[in-house]
């Protein structure tokens, strides 16, 4: 598992920036700070990928460079990933990409209600599932889960801005795929209501208003 901010950089502003709640009523600045996170995450997850060597010119001479084996296919998990899933394809911008509708139902116990999903054939690809937040862990499950319909993946890259240690134990005793995680921050807990705390609040209404 990769944390981001276990090395300070000028990530940890970005993050900073994202929690602050006089800094975060910025919507624009709010985007532009999980499209950043997504772009730094991005490079990391690049560095555990295959790379294939390419013979190139240049003005004055040939060279051989390494660049990557294959591109991934990016999913982004609506509303609240959509800044953040850009970040990756800023960077991975050859990259496939597939949109899945979740959305948790309030109650007694955590329901993920899966509404929509769109996928490219998933068979022997590189997968970066991209959502902020990683709370329970039940919308990354079951959505990976709806995905597998679509192929089996080679690895699935999971990315999350923030992240509980419950939602992350909840993945690593029930997904049965080979995956990886890559987390900006690492927070404390679950509250009572399954929300990360101190986590930032609701990321899709900072990003783009609060929902009725």
């Amino acid at each position: 598992m990769f944390i981001l901010t276990e090395n300070p950089s000028i990530a940890d502003k970005f993050l900073m920036e994202l929690r602050d709640v006089t800094i975060q009523k910025d919507g624009m600045r709010f985007r532009k700070n999980l499209e950043r996170i997504g772009e730094i995450l991005a490079y990391e997850i690049s560095k555990s990928m295959e790379f294939r060597e390419n013979e190139i010119q240049t003005p004055l001479a040939s060279m051989t460079v390494k660049i990557p084996e294959a591109n991934p296919v990016i999913f982004a998990v609506l509303r609240a990933s959509l800044p953040f899933y850009q970040g990756f394809l800023n960077y991975f911008d050859q990259a496939e990409s597939g949109f899945i509708g979740a959305f948790r139902e309030e109650g007694d116990t955590i329901k993920i209600n899966l509404g929509y999903h769109a996928s490219p054939s998933l068979e022997g690809k590189t997968i970066i599932l991209a959502d902020p937040m990683l709370a329970t862990g039940k919308s990354f499950l079951k959505s990976i889960q709806t995905l597998l319909n679509h192929g089996t993946p080679k690895i699935i890259h999971i990315a999350a801005v923030i992240a509980s240690p419950e939602g992350i134990q909840f993945l690593q005793e029930n997904l049965k795929v080979p995956f990886r995680l890559w987390i900006g921050a690492l927070d404390k807990e679950l509250n009572s209501k399954s929300y990360i705390v101190p986590g930032l609040g609701d990321a899709g209404d900072l990003a783009f208003g609060q929902k009725i």
